[in-house]
């Protein structure tokens, strides 16, 4: 695919529905598309005499269990990157193996849990699990080793240029040309493409048969605990190789019976459970608006007590609150 083609105004256009959803409601969303089509014209001129520059990011923090650091494009950037993502992922989806599951289509966290729970049962209940956690992931990839892996697959040079743009449009404090921001949804397809090599290093080269990575963190299960912690000393090396660590304290292999904290869960081999914190979390911050998400975290583990719990104690909450009016 040309760059003309990737950024003419239809494909614009197009991207802009993508963009939009969901965020309607959003101030910067509803100020651009007050004047859409001028706005669009306006940075399809740029793209076509190659005169777009990156704008600079709005930094602000969340707290969802623990401090993360946000960097928000502005949109005209934002609908940029949504033409990259759409582009970089019809391009690399065929690559990917099947059991990565961080921010692809038909994928996500339930079903990374749901897979590490049916590999448990396909390994027995006398398996190891390792698990591993790449320290500081998305802050500590390399742009020049990013590109690398890129620029091959990438024919067109103004839309390999335009990538690049992107990728060095962030660097993380007082590291020079490290890391990517959390909020671009180009990062979350930087960081696929980042790791699709260890993927095939894992799954091809090692033989693991049960193999799971969301981001940074990954699960292997087998039969062999020699093995895993043997598999683990090349995966080590392997990300050395990216510029990347896994810390001593980020890797553990376990009895799978013992279960394993996946993506916010307690996963067994017979059943599942959110971990802790999360039950700590979702009782204490239930709101009206948050309920029906909360609730679809616990239908995919083993959660029917805690469910109607959450909904005694919201339904009371709500009666107290009516008695106070």
């Amino acid at each position: 695919m040309d760059y003309n083609y990737l950024f003419s105004i239809d494909n614009l256009f197009f991207s802009w529905r993508r963009l939009r959803s969901g965020k309607t409601d959003k101030k910067d969303i509803m100020h651009f598309e007050l004047h859409l089509e001028d706005n669009l014209f306006a940075l399809h001129d740029e793209l076509a005499s190659d005169s777009w520059h990156h704008s600079s990011y709005e930094f602000f923090s969340v707290f969802d269990g623990k401090k993360r650091d946000i960097h928000k494009a502005a949109v005209k950037d934002r609908l940029i990157h949504q033409v990259i993502y759409d582009f970089l992922l019809r391009l690399w989806q065929p690559q990917f193996i099947s059991h990565t599951y961080a921010s692809l289509p038909d994928r996500g966290s339930h079903r990374a849990v749901r897979a590490v729970r049916y590999f448990f049962k396909l390994a027995g209940s006398s398996a190891y699990v390792l698990k591993g956690d790449v320290k500081k992931y998305f802050a500590s990839i390399n742009h020049d080793t990013l590109l690398e892996i890129i620029k091959p697959r990438v024919s067109d040079p103004r839309v390999f240029g335009m990538i690049e743009i992107i990728v060095r449009s962030f660097e993380t404090e007082n590291e020079p040309g490290i890391g990517l921001p959390l909020g671009n949804v180009t990062s979350q397809i930087f960081a696929n493409i980042y790791l699709n090599g260890l993927d095939h290093f894992v799954s091809g080269s090692l033989k693991a048969r049960y193999y799971v990575r969301y981001n940074d963190d990954f699960i292997i299960i087998d039969r062999n605990p020699d093995r895993l912690a043997a598999w683990a000393e090349r995966i080590e090396t392997y990300v050395r190789g990216l510029a990347l660590a896994i810390p001593p304290d980020k890797v553990s292999i376990r009895k799978s019976i013992h279960g394993v904290d996946f993506l916010g869960y307690k996963i067994f081999p017979e059943f599942s459970l959110v971990r802790p914190a999360t039950k700590e979390k979702i009782m204490s911050q239930t709101r009206r608006k948050n309920l029906n998400s909360y609730l679809a975290i616990l239908r995919h583990c083993d959660g029917f007590n805690l469910r109607q719990k959450l909904l005694s104690e919201f339904s009371s909450n709500l009666e107290n609150e009516a008695d106070m009016l």
